[in-house]
């Protein structure tokens, strides 16, 4: 892979370091350390600019005329094994869904060799879409787990990789789940010690996750164990919350309280924890996220299939709780968080204005719910970074070069420019139009993943 380190790349970006605001970063220059984190950025009238230009020479990357650069995106829920089966399966109710068609394919990565396969093919397409950064379930499988940090780490795709819990044999299946609550726990304090002690992971790229699948899928000292390793080892966690109304009932009749009041309990809602989905929180659920410091994986497209609802995202974000974006491969079908940013805008607008036609428009739906296009990139992008609380997401000094060069001239992309010059619509064409045809480069950490370097 090529490297950007100790140079600097040149040309237009565009970030949302925060929540509302689209910034242009007209003709600027960004440099980096041998790490691969920005140390300056100069825009043409910054001292410096000039001389640094001048210094590096050809040490500076061009990006070309009708390219331009954004973040990478940070995509926090993939179910990693179950991308064979994305744009398919999607005909039934979640509980039935998981035992007719997911289950079984999961069961399938006890193959090391169909786990390589798939897991190599999907961490190429995610980088070829600009996901420069994923937080993975893998299956309940020790080693099919560590191959999937083993090709998040060759590819150079920043990852969070999680080996499932499912310990509950009243819940789960014989044919897939832990053997015993002890063995899911050492597996899971396993996983953890492979990849934080991995020989290639030396800058610590790849992190381990705790990741119990949902309180469904686990027994009470599963949880309670999953919560002291998370405790002990500081790492992130990852599970679902509330995502349906049948996961959502199944945690109010085990408990008398929500997932996510259950979640705490047993040690699981940390400043480095995602609940993915969450459709269902209550007021007093977000407050206690937001004192946590937690952060909701906001799943639009998979929400539309298995939620039975619309995920409250601007009350979310007016409590204050961090969220970002997941495709939630394969609950949606599609794994491109172009669609997921589009998604999240269209889910938002029909909260708002409601569904049934039947009804008086007044009482249709749910003021004061939409949230738009800008906002959407700021999740997928700089919210994802702060979900996980990583230096990610936006272009200034102390975050990581990851970004993404979209090529609004490629000829077989979705992007299509008549003389736009104002950057709001070139930044929305972008947006609205790039397909993988438009990602021309992709960068993790100032190396080049993806195109010619």
């Amino acid at each position: 892979m090529a490297t950007l380190a100790s140079r600097g790349i040149l040309g237009t970006f565009f970030h949302a370091p925060d929540r509302g605001a689209i910034e242009v970063l007209e003709d600027t220059l960004i440099l980096l350390d041998e790490t691969g984190a920005i140390t300056q950025v100069f825009g043409p009238e910054d001292p410096g600019y000039r001389f640094e230009l001048d210094r590096l020479d050809n040490e500076v990357l061009y990006l070309p005329e009708g390219t331009y650069g954004l973040p990478g995106f940070v995509d926090l829920h993939v179910h990693a094994p179950q991308y064979p089966q994305l744009g398919l399966a999607l005909d039934e109710p979640l509980e039935v869904w998981l035992h007719k068609y997911t289950f079984p394919l999961e069961a399938r990565y006890a193959d090391l060799d169909f786990a390589r396969q798939t897991y190599e093919t999907l961490v190429a397409d995610l980088l070829a879409t600009g996901t420069t950064t994923a937080l993975y379930f893998a299956t309940v499988h020790r080693e099919a787990t560590q191959v999937l940090a083993d090709i998040c780490i060759e590819k150079g795709q920043r990852a969070l990789v999680g080996k499932v819990v499912m310990d509950d044999p009243a819940a789960c299946p014989d044919y897939y789940r832990d053997a015993t609550t002890e063995a899911a726990l050492a597996d899971t304090r396993a996983v953890i010690e492979y990849i934080k002690g991995h020989t290639q992971n030396a800058q610590g790229r790849v992190l381990p996750v705790v990741t119990p699948r949902f309180i469904a899928s686990c027994t009470d000292e599963g949880l309670a164990g999953l919560g002291k390793i998370a405790a002990e080892t500081g790492c992130h966690v990852q599970t679902h919350c509330s995502e349906s109304d049948w996961a959502h009932g199944h945690v109010l009749a085990r408990y008398g309280h929500t997932d996510a009041e259950a979640l705490d309990r047993f040690g699981l809602v940390t400043r480095r924890s995602v609940l993915a989905h969450s459709n269902f929180l209550t007021d007093a659920d977000m407050d206690r996220l937001v004192a946590r410091g937690a952060a909701v994986a906001h799943c639009a497209l998979s929400n539309a299939y298995f939620a039975n609802s619309v995920f409250p995202l601007r009350q979310a974000l007016e409590k204050q709780l961090h969220v970002g974006l997941g495709t939630d491969i394969s609950g949606g079908p599609s794994a491109s968080m172009f669609e997921a940013c589009r998604m999240t805008v269209a889910a938002s607008r029909m909260l708002e204005d409601g569904v049934d036609a039947a009804l008086p428009a007044a009482k249709r739906g749910r003021p004061d719910s939409r949230i738009d296009l800008v906002t959407a990139f700021h999740l997928a992008t700089a919210g994802g970074g702060i979900a996980l609380d990583l230096p990610i997401g936006r272009f200034a000094p102390g975050y990581r070069f990851d970004a993404v060069a979209i090529d609004s001239t490629a000829p077989q992309g979705g992007i299509r420019l008549f003389g736009e010059t104002q950057p709001q619509a070139i930044f929305e064409k972008l947006l609205y139009g790039a397909t993988r045809a438009n990602v021309a480069a992709v960068w993790v950490d100032g190396e080049q993943v993806v195109g010619s370097p």
